[in-house]
């Protein structure tokens, strides 16, 4: 059902005690009839997932019937968790506690709030354990560590609501799995407990729905409508975009005028290297000293809640940001956002925008700066996604078999587990509902000795069996997998200390680092961490030690993740915008002109189809395929292409992506790319390539690490990547070789063609454009080319091309490309001046 936001009716307010009402009264609020209904929803048991706006109270709605339920208690009750809270990110329970303190202690209700994420204490989370609040804040991972103790039963036996914040941000990935068997688990310690979903951003409401209830039963769906629409503009910079690349230090002069303006503005970025180097740039042009944080995942908990602190209290005209702070906390002085670069989905760009001005009757303000053309054609389709309601977001999909095996051995940490009961369970999260009983015996084998190739190992004896079910083997092989709860693998890390100088014996700590950016540093060194130039002396006791360095050009640090992917949604309006002059009206000139430029040189992509441009580029042959499909399906693209080249001797020489474009280059001319370009490249080949490339390392690295083949943390340690990789790599090789049937090694195929590859959406394109490809042979590259020959991070090809290549001569092909490119360009710009 769908709710206005006129005042509360007053059938509704008959469930909202007369002290509450007095409260919001009080704070100058109007009850909104979506906080009454929930309200009534609880009194009706029933599940219910709320969409509404960014800022018009809907945590509080969610929190509102336990509130008052717990108001009703005697002052002095008997210690039992009431109420659950679950959040995507530690920095928005600490936001929620700050919140909800506000009118329990105005009211001087007799609620007790506690909050356990991964910067709990050991002392509190220990005392938690023994005496649980009334509402618990936390994270899916320390949610499943509490239920894999044995007091389990009795701890979650009294719950009574679950809230599930900013559902759409995890629902459909591996940790969504991981948070769907969790509340199955809730489930059958407390049936009768409700469960509440909260977004703001859902593109598949039903089947956000479904995700939310149990046992196949959706919840309730009551969404609710804003009349005040976001203002959003594309900023038309002072100098000329970028044809590549994603650094926005061109634009830093306007961004800086844009923040001066403002009252308070997060300045929201992509990747944690893209907050380090942005917040370097705006620093070395802040002639006004004005006060300007930097926020990112990988900064000390201090460090994070000291800069959440200093933005609740209006001390920060500016944050540079990841999307750590994109998610659910109430800043209301923050009245404008800066988004640099594409957002790479509607939903993403929404939530963001609604950091600004949280209150739900004004509108958010916000201002992109894309950082090449292709991003400002994203940005603009994405803006006219927002005005039509439009929303994307990732499909709901089957659970990931990995998470499964964790689910089993933590079940068996927390007492004996009968298998009937353990699939019946499982099966009641909705991601499970259809899993095949050949498929639990298969992973309830491996969570118990590995399987045939492996369980001659004593290390992977994590189950043992009796009449009366399956238990945990060993206290050890519990506290291991207590330390390895969850569903991102990340690259071991490493602290920053701070030192005072080179000679300090003590400093503090101001962060954390990937392991593999320390490979890349020598003593001397510098880099940008934590809004600061440090010099790079070491590694002592798991921590880098770096003291304050003065230096022009430090290196970046390396941060896991990479690009967030492109929607097909975005996908699809990029190129239908590109296609069509007559949409190009709300794009910068400087965008419009480069597009003219395009149409003139060589030809406009079409809305069906692929656009193919061919060129000599110094001493390579080059084509860019303009498909407009995301770095997923061009990456498996670029793999089987080549593959293809080679077969018929094309030599090619590399590949590179961007979101829109595969660029390869090769020693032969590609005289005929209808017959590279045929369904059948997805044939049998596609299976040995997969199997037989690293891509399926890679993913199986991640699935035996989840599934607990090995670890990324042990007492007291921290294992380095190179030390997993080796283990995992290992493991595969006698699984390929011993038991190439193993459950496992079927899960890591299936996920790289998926999640690595898109092979799906790459078999839907490749029979849509057939009969459709346009191909254009140039003199050189065109304007549309230029951003995907000017990308980073190439894919070398090894074949044949290698002893061709020895003999020529040795040349700087990355520097010779960039000035060829250049040249190009101002030969295709020139006539036009005359």
């Amino acid at each position: 059902m769908r709710a206005n936001l006129h005042t509360t009716n007053a059938s509704l307010m008959d469930d909202v005690p007369k002290a509450f009402q007095d409260w919001f009264t009080g704070q100058g609020w109007a009850l909104r009839d979506y906080q009454a209904y929930m309200v009534g929803a609880y009194a009706r048991r029933e599940d219910t997932l709320l969409i509404a706006p960014t800022g018009g109270g809907k945590t509080l709605a969610g929190f509102l019937p336990s509130l008052i339920d717990l108001s009703l208690k005697p002052a002095v009750h008997p210690a039992k968790l009431h109420t659950l809270y679950i959040s995507p990110l530690r920095a928005l329970t600490n936001d929620i506690e700050r919140n909800l303190m506000r009118p329990v202690e105005d009211m001087e209700l007799p609620i007790k709030i506690g909050v356990r994420t991964g910067d709990t204490k050991q002392y509190q989370r220990a005392k938690q354990r023994k005496t649980p609040p009334d509402i618990l804040l936390t994270t899916p991972e320390s949610l499943m560590l509490l239920l894999s103790y044995e007091n389990a039963a009795d701890y979650f036996a009294d719950l009574q609501t679950v809230i599930i914040d900013e559902l759409h941000s995890f629902a459909t990935n591996k940790r969504g799995d991981f948070t769907s068997l969790a509340l199955a688990r809730l489930r059958t310690l407390a049936p009768d407990h409700i469960r509440f979903g909260l977004s703001a951003t859902i593109a598949k409401p039903k089947d956000a729905a479904a995700w939310l209830g149990a046992s196949g039963t959706p919840a309730a769906l009551h969404s609710v409508e804003s009349a005040a629409k976001p203002k959003i503009d594309i900023l038309e910079p002072t100098v000329k975009f970028p044809l590549g690349g994603h650094n926005p230090r061109f634009a830093v002069a306007d961004i800086y005028a844009q923040i001066k303006q403002a009252k308070s503005v997060i300045v929201f970025v992509n990747t944690r290297a893209q907050a380090e180097l942005l917040f370097q740039h705006l620093w070395q042009v802040n002639d006004d000293n004005l006060p300007i944080g930097l926020y990112h995942g990988s900064l000390s908990r201090d460090r994070r809640q000291k800069t959440e602190n200093l933005i609740a209290e209006g001390h920060l005209r500016a944050v540079v940001s990841t999307s750590a702070l994109e998610m659910g906390i109430d800043w209301g002085d923050v009245d404008m956002i800066l988004q640099i670069g594409a957002p790479k989905g509607v939903s993403r760009l929404l939530q963001r925008i609604g950091r600004s001005n949280h209150r739900l009757d004004e509108p958010s303000k916000a201002v992109m700066v894309p950082t090449n053309p292709l991003e400002a054609v994203e940005c603009a389709v994405a803006i006219q996604a927002i005005e039509r309601g439009d929303r994307d977001g990732e499909d709901y999909r089957t659970g990931s078999m990995d998470v499964i095996v964790q689910y089993i051995v933590n079940r068996a940490c927390s007492g004996k587990v009968k298998p009937r009961e353990l699939l019946a369970e499982i099966r009641s999260a909705t991601p499970y509902s259809k899993l095949k009983k050949a498929d639990f015996d298969a992973l309830l084998r491996f969570a118990e000795d590995g399987g045939y190739a492996l369980k001659t190992y004593e290390r992977f004896h994590r189950l043992k069996n009796s009449s009366r079910g399956y238990a945990i083997a060993t206290q050890a092989q519990a506290r291991r997998h207590r330390m390895n709860i969850g569903t991102i693998v990340e690259y071991a890390k490493l602290k920053v200390r701070r030192m005072a100088s080179p000679i300090s014996k003590r400093g503090r700590v101001v962060g954390e680092i990937e392991e593999r950016f320390v490979m890349h540093l020598n003593p001397g060194d510098t880099f940008i961490f934590a809004g600061e130039v440090l010099k790079y002396h070491g590694v002592r006791e798991m921590a880098i030690q770096a003291s304050p360095a003065r230096r022009a050009r430090p290196k970046v640090p390396a941060f896991a993740g990479g690009m967030m992917p492109l929607s097909s949604y975005l996908a699809d309006g990029v190129r239908t915008m590109v296609s069509s002059p007559s949409h190009w009206s709300g794009l910068p000139s400087q965008i419009q002109n480069w597009l003219k430029l395009q149409s003139d040189f060589s030809a406009l992509p079409k809305a069906q189809g692929v656009l193919v441009e061919a060129f000599f580029d110094r001493d390579d042959h080059v084509i860019v395929l303009h498909s407009f499909e995301g770095r997923k399906v061009n990456q498996a693209l670029g793999f089987l292409l080549t593959k293809r080249m080679e077969k018929v001797g094309l030599k090619p020489l590399t590949f590179s992506i961007t979101d829109y474009a595969l660029t390869i280059t090769s020693l032969e001319p590609v005289n005929n790319i209808h017959a590279l370009l045929t369904p059948d490249i997805l044939d049998d080949a596609l299976t040995e390539w997969i199997i037989n490339s690293p891509m399926v390392k890679r993913s199986f690295r991640k699935i035996a690490t989840i599934a607990g083949l090995t670890e990324q943390r042990l007492p007291g340690a921290q294992r380095s990547m190179k030390q997993v990789t080796f283990s995992t790599d290992l493991i595969y090789d006698v699984l390929m070789k011993y038991e190439p049937d193993h459950i496992l090694l079927r899960i890591a195929r299936e996920e790289a063609e998926r999640d690595l590859l898109d092979i799906d959406r790459l078999r839907d394109w490749m029979m849509d454009i057939q009969g459709k490809i346009e191909v254009k042979i140039l003199p050189h590259a065109s304007p549309l080319s230029i951003p995907s020959m000017l990308q980073l991070g190439r894919e070398h090809i090894q074949g044949s091309a290698d002893k061709a290549l020895l003999e020529q001569a040795s040349v700087d092909r990355g520097q010779a490309l960039l000035s060829d490119v250049q040249h190009s360009l101002n030969e295709m710009v020139q006539p036009r001046a005359k």
